[in-house]
């Protein structure tokens, strides 16, 4: 979505550790998905609200069934759910401004918008709201770039190639390239995303380091070939991270870590445990509101 546009509003609130199976009930439906914790005290205290944005109206049918197969999913009642006409909007202008700048470790994440000198000593990385996940502020992202911020102080580990698996926004990647300035693999199924990294790799001035592409997780020749991984990036949702761990594992080189992340608390064990199965061990894990961001290792030749 860019610019002045005639903007839908599809919008229904969930209890935490439904967020997932309803962000994936959506994914489809909208042009673009947005996530909010709400805060304040109340009946819907631990709740978050999902806005799904939509240039086109909405087909009714679809987010019905969307919505029921979610609620299956997650084991609830299906929630209430809203469909508005917006009318005529500038959804990036008005978006850019929900998005403040974010520290997060040696990390410094802000979008074009901002005007003020950043922070000395920090990694600034430049990100708008765009139509493709990850530009900070939600926790299962903070999450990985608190693990990226405790890995890269340690000395003695430089990752010669890092892939960033389902990369959205390329932020992860981003990171990764601007810490270390070594080779970066950004990586998703979703052209849409892999052409936001793109542009957001050449905003950053990072473009030589990160390589975009489509990819179905591990099944492109192209990812496989570049491998083994010394760090591999996976911000994605627990189900698609616990089916491609036997891949992930054979494509992370000796010593090597993964960070996992897109799973609430209450999907942790499912998570560890099938790493846990390709020999990989839990190296730190990093609770942030109800999600989970785990750091696991191979072992080292």
């Amino acid at each position: 979505m860019t610019g002045l546009a005639d903007v839908w509003r599809i919008e229904c609130v969930v209890p935490a550790p439904a967020v997932a199976a309803f962000e994936a009930g959506l994914e489809g439906l909208c042009d673009a998905l947005l996530c909010f914790e709400i805060e304040e005290a109340g009946p819907l205290k631990g709740h978050w609200r999902l806005e799904g944005l939509s240039e086109t109206t909405p087909d009714r049918d679809r987010v019905g069934l969307g919505i029921a197969l979610a609620a299956r999913a997650a084991g609830i009642d299906e929630p209430a759910v809203s469909i508005t006409h917006l009318g005529p909007r500038d959804w990036v202008a008005e978006n850019l401004r929900t998005f403040p700048p974010l520290d997060i470790g040696r990390f410094h994440v802000r979008g074009s918008h901002v005007t003020e000198r950043p922070p000395a000593g920090k990694h600034t990385l430049i990100v708008d709201a765009a139509t493709a996940f990850g530009s900070g502020e939600h926790p299962t992202t903070a999450g990985c770039l608190k693990a990226l911020d405790d890995l890269a102080r340690d000395r003695r580990r430089r990752p010669a190639r890092t892939l960033d698996m389902g990369c959205g926004t390329g932020l992860l990647a981003l990171a990764a390239a601007a810490h270390w300035r070594a080779p970066v693999l950004a990586a998703d199924l979703d052209a849409e995303a892999v052409r936001v990294a793109r542009h957001n790799a050449r905003v950053n001035g990072l473009a030589g380091q990160v390589r975009c592409l489509r990819s179905d997780g591990f099944r492109d020749r192209r990812v496989r070939d570049a491998g083994p991984y010394d760090l591999i990036l996976a911000n994605i949702l627990a189900r698609p991270l616990t089916r491609m761990a036997p891949a992930a594992a054979a494509a992370l080189a000796p010593g090597g870590r993964i960070v996992l992340s897109g799973l609430l608390a209450t999907q942790e064990a499912r998570v560890a445990n099938a790493y846990r199965r390709q020999g990989l061990a839990l190296v730190r894990r990093y609770p942030v509101a109800e999600w989970m961001t785990l750091v696991m290792g191979k072992p080292a030749a």
